[in-house]
């Protein structure tokens, strides 16, 4: 059976207690780099989550008018 992906926030949460434990260092080295691969693992899944949520945000520009108008964010407009 496949793992669960977890929510950003609980992706999040995990990644503290890992940080946490590889600052006490108090674990076997064994222990401590198999923290550090499933840490940098959460990293890669927070950042696509992160990125994902980047591309459906909705940002403030100016019409015509002056006035506020929601466009949906277009990641293109950014790279320039």
């Amino acid at each position: 059976m496949a793992k669960q992906k977890k929510t950003f926030e609980e992706a999040l949460a995990r990644l503290e207690e890992i940080v946490t434990a590889l600052e006490r260092g108090e674990a076997p080295l064994d222990k401590l780099l198999a923290l550090y691969e499933e840490g940098a693992g959460l990293v890669t899944q927070c950042n696509k989550l992160l990125d994902a949520a980047e591309q459906t945000v909705t940002r403030l520009a100016k019409g015509e008018d002056g006035e506020p108008q929601e466009t949906l964010f277009d990641i293109a407009q950014t790279d320039e």
